[in-house]
């Protein structure tokens, strides 16, 4: 194969506000950290050890406007886009680098106030949640197929 492939997705839950930086000329760019968990079982021990990895994303113009309205700490987010590695100088001069998820594509899953809600009734409650209104529009839908 000689063709090459940089393209990311996760899911995971905004670790602070979408931070926006707005530019002469209507431009925007919006940074937010997002993180992914591994859990595993260890098996010498047989405990649950749980790995959080974070991510720096950075959103470009319209789709910067819209996280920032949308989406705060603690949101479950879909995200897709390509890695990008840039080179700056911190404050003694020094070289540093950060890699950072380019995001072309995003989805909102959840916000941290539903899966709170979500977790309070299911301890309150022995029936399961309702489905989405997305998902309930969808089968109503399929109620005119003959089979």
């Amino acid at each position: 194969m000689s063709g090459t492939l940089n393209k990311v997705m996760l899911i995971g839950h905004l670790g602070d506000e979408v931070k926006m930086h707005y530019f002469e000329g209507g431009g925007s760019v919006g940074r937010f950290p997002i993180a992914t968990n591994e859990t595993y079982t260890n098996k010498q021990t047989n405990e649950r050890v749980t790995n959080t990895e974070w991510h720096n994303v950075v959103v470009r113009n319209k789709g910067a406007e819209i996280c920032e309205k949308y989406l705060s700490k603690g949101d479950k987010v879909y995200i897709e886009g390509r890695l990008k590695t840039r080179k700056w100088q911190d404050d003694k001069g020094n070289e540093r680098y950060s890699t950072e998820i380019q995001c072309n594509e995003f989805t909102f899953l959840s916000t941290k106030k539903e899966a709170q809600a979500n977790a309070a009734n299911k301890s309150v409650a022995e029936t399961p949640n309702v489905t989405s209104q997305a998902s309930n529009n969808a089968v109503a839908d399929n109620d005119d197929l003959p089979f």
